[in-house]
């Protein structure tokens, strides 16, 4: 493959948090500030939590008191993140329960710059319901302008959460926005009485999904997702399972975690996405002009 004779932008690092949450949230962010700081001495300069960090998955089941887990943006636990960012010099993605109004959440995703300041919001798009993943109970779906991107102090991201991860048509519009690296912050797992049989299965579809879509959109890809045991009353609860990864353009992992807590870093050269968007041009190849019937929900 030929390649560009310099990147066109520095190459940037970025790192991934991969832990378990309890029912003390200050416990959570308190243990999320002490592996960002880890993550930040290692290197990383963007640094990405897991879906809705600082709370249990709380949608295991239809509780009407869960709704308090919310918390507006700016609020308490964005404000000890901006901070933190602006100490560290780092951006950070911080996914939390968002309180929008009475009678409106969310699950979104704050985007923090290196000095602190709140670049935007990403509320999640695509939500689930499922057995144990109720969250069309809680969520209401992501609003305008729907997908976006931000230009952090050393790269262009993109963010998408969680159940976005199967959609192809996310992670194409958020490329063509101009991301380099899209963070897919996550909660999944199994049921306990299925991880014998599907298990497996389940994380390797889970993976190959993303890889996938950084291999067609010619991008970086990075996944935290969650880890341990979480009960819900009256069912087996949920084992998540971790698996958490950062994927390049050519869809090779850069560093994958097993199923412990983790920080997973990784450094992108910028250099790499032009070289394979050269040799596989498959933006250049699109058929605009062929694509209307996606906009139809089905075409049998």
């Amino acid at each position: 493959m030929s390649q560009p004779s310099s990147p066109p932008t520095p190459a940037f690092t970025i790192g991934v948090i991969q832990d378990h949450a309890t029912a003390d949230a200050q416990a959570n962010v308190t243990r999320a500030e002490r592996l960002v700081r880890e993550a930040a001495r290692r290197g990383a300069q963007i640094i990405c939590l897991k879906e809705l960090f600082n709370a249990p998955y709380f949608c295991k089941s239809q509780q009407s008191e869960r709704f308090d887990l919310a918390e507006a943006i700016p609020g308490p636990t964005t404000d000890t993140m901006t901070r933190l960012a602006k100490e560290l010099a780092v951006a950070l993605i911080v996914p939390i329960f968002e309180r929008q109004a009475a009678g409106v959440y969310r699950n979104s995703a704050v985007i923090i710059d290196a000095d602190g300041s709140i670049l935007g919001v990403y509320r999640k798009m695509h939500i689930p319901d499922d057995p144990l993943f109720n969250e069309k109970y809680y969520f209401t779906p992501g609003d305008t302008p729907g997908f976006q991107v931000w230009k952090t102090r050393y790269a262009t991201i993109g963010v998408l959460i969680c159940w976005d991860q199967w959609y192809p048509e996310a992670a194409r519009i958020t490329s063509l926005l101009g991301a380099q690296v899209l963070f897919y912050p996550t909660a999944i797992g199994w049921h306990p009485s299925e991880q014998e049989e599907w298990g497996a299965a389940q994380v390797d579809a889970w993976r190959t999904a993303q890889r996938a879509h950084a291999i067609a959109n010619g991008v970086y890809v990075a996944s935290p997702n969650r880890i341990g045991h979480e009960d819900e009353p009256g069912t087996d609860g949920l084992n998540f399972f971790g698996r958490s990864f950062i994927a390049d353009p050519f869809g090779r992992y850069l560093v994958d975690g097993g199923d412990t807590e983790e920080i997973l870093i990784a450094t992108c050269d910028p250099g790499l996405i032009e070289t394979v968007r050269r040799n596989w041009p498959f933006l250049r190849d699109r058929r605009i002009d062929a694509y209307a019937p996606i906009l139809q929900r089905y075409l049998g």
